[in-house]
Parts: structure tokens; C-alpha cells; sequence
């Protein structure tokens, strides 16, 4: 969690995933990239971050209006960067952050940069699903959960100092299981201190013994300390984990995206996409 990213449109949420990845990034000794993807005219004659093509700081006289207004366009992003960047060194002077503008689709320039940067953290915020037409409109976020190939943190509130005391992993610890334990492994050592609250969801209050004796099964395995099992009988997981979430006021959220066999029921994508979406803390998903 040190090479970290972070998609802005300037709004309040995306403002929130920001402040997030300035602290993270301020425990794990990283630094962050700020993006700002912008779809330009076609003919507005843009490259890459900053000014027309060709270098020139005014546009030239066969871009027209379109050209003016995409001149303005990234003179007003680059202010606003700026401000992100001053804001930035006062939250948490040792990180370092530099700033990014795309001429392209937000997908393509997140997907992109993750590639080219070797980005391991996307800090993204999440508005769920609004009748405002907004950048991160819900259906963006849950595209990236799906598609990005390194592990997705959606904020949608305030997360403060983004002190994670109470961590949540739900699951159905089956063997398949044991694949999400690297990435568990990684956060409980940015975090070492919070409480683990593993949580099996089943359809049946006949299951309950057998799911917490899978549950204890599963942290002996993988020797897992200062955890509590937690058993929740509910018929959609989707609903019963931002349920959980309230009870024990949870500051953290890890759900992986893609399972197989007996993770499949409870971890499939869409369930993913819409807690990650709608949970009121920060939630972490990542590929199994």
C-alpha cells in the first residue's frame, strides 16, 4: 500500500478517498498519484497534461471556440490540483503526492496509469447511485472493483485521522478462502492493533456451529490473532455485511471480488461492488 492512487473529480467523496490516501500513505512511508482524467474535444487539439500540442501556451487560430474552452478547462484543473497538492503538504508533509491530468475516459486513464506506474492501491470515492450525473457515478465505481487488477479502497464519508481500529472480513472461509490471506496479511500490518471481526453469513440457523468452527478452523490455519467470530443468519449476504458494519462499528472493510466454488455465493463481484458502494466506512476489495 505504498504506490497509491487516488481518481479525483473534485467532488466531496472524492476529496474524502483523498485525504484517506494521504494518511495511509503517511503510515506506510508511500506516496500517491492524483489524477484528473478530462474528455476533450476531439479537435481542441490536446495532448497529455498541459497546454495545446505542440507546447504552445495559447491556442492556434483553426481550434476555434473548442480549443479556447479546453485551454481554460485545464488552466481551472490545474489551479485545483494545486490546491489538492498545498492541501496535501499540510495534512502530511513527509508524503509525497504529484498530480496527473488525462485527455481521456476516467477508465481508460485509471487502467492506464495503473499499468504504466505500477499503482498497487486505487483510493477511490464512492456516491453510490444518485439521480445527479456525477464522474463516479456508482456504475464507474463498481466497473473499477471489477476490472482493476490491484486492490480497489472506496471512501464515501469523512474518515478523519483514518484510524482503523475494527476491521471486518466477511467470508466463508472455505480453502478458497486462503487465497485472500496475503492481503489480509498486508492490512493487519499497516493496522496491527484492530480488532478482527471475521463474519460467516449462512441461509440457516441450523449452520450457525458448523460456520463458527469453520470460522476458528480457518484463523488456526493461518494463526490469526485478536480476531471474533461472528456468525449472521440472513438470506443476502449484500444486505446482512453493512448490517454488521453498524453493529461493530467497523472502520475498515475487506471484501474480495472474484470466487469460485463455495466464495462465489458470497463474494461475487456484484455483491462486492454494492457494499463497496453503499457501506458506510472504507471498504478494501481486491482479486482473488
Amino acid at each position: 500500500m505504498k504506490n497509491i492512487l487516488v481518481p479525483t473529480d473534485f467532488s466531496p467523496e472524492a476529496h474524502y478517498a483523498f485525504e484517506v490516501a494521504v494518511r495511509l500513505a503517511s503510515r506506510t512511508g508511500g506516496h500517491v498519484t492524483l489524477l484528473h482524467a478530462l474528455e476533450l474535444p476531439e479537435t481542441a487539439g490536446f495532448s497529455t497534461y498541459g497546454g495545446p500540442v505542440g507546447g504552445s501556451e495559447l491556442p492556434n487560430s483553426s481550434g476555434g471556440m473548442e480549443e479556447v474552452y479546453a485551454l481554460k478547462l485545464l488552466q481551472v484543473t490545474k489551479h485545483r490540483m494545486a490546491g489538492l497538492l498545498a492541501e496535501a503538504g499540510r495534512l502530511a508533509p513527509t508524503v509525497p503526492v504529484r498530480d496527473m491530468v488525462q485527455t481521456m475516459r476516467v477508465g481508460s486513464a485509471i487502467l492506464q496509469v495503473i499499468d504504466e506506474q505500477g499503482i498497487d492501491l486505487v483510493v477511490m470515492g464512492a456516491q453510490g447511485h444518485t439521480a445527479t450525473e456525477h464522474f463516479f457515478l456508482g456504475s464507474n465505481t463498481e466497473r473499477l472493483v471489477r476490472t482493476a487488477p490491484c486492490p480497489v479502497l472506496t471512501v464515501k464519508h469523512p474518515a478523519g485521522s483514518f484510524e482503523v481500529r475494527t476491521l471486518l472480513f466477511p467470508s466463508d472461509f472455505s480453502a478458497e478462502a486462503d487465497r485472500a490471506v496475503p492481503e489480509l496479511r498486508r492490512v493487519r500490518a499497516v493496522f496491527p492493533d484492530a480488532t478482527l471481526h471475521l463474519l460467516h453469513i449462512v441461509t440457516d440457523a441450523q449452520q450457525r456451529e458448523n460456520a463458527l468452527d469453520t470460522i476458528d478452523a480457518f484463523a488456526t490455519r493461518h494463526q490469526l490473532k485478536n480476531y471474533k467470530p461472528a456468525v449472521v443468519v440472513a438470506p443476502r449476504p449484500a444486505e446482512a455485511i453493512p448490517q454488521f458494519v453498524k453493529l461493530v462499528e467497523a472502520d475498515l472493510v475487506l471484501l474480495p471480488t472474484h470466487g469460485r466454488t463455495g466464495l462465489s455465493r458470497l463474494l461475487q463481484a456484484s455483491i462486492a461492488e454494492t457494499v463497496a458502494t453503499q457501506s458506510f466506512p472504507p471498504v478494501l476489495t481486491f482479486r482473488l
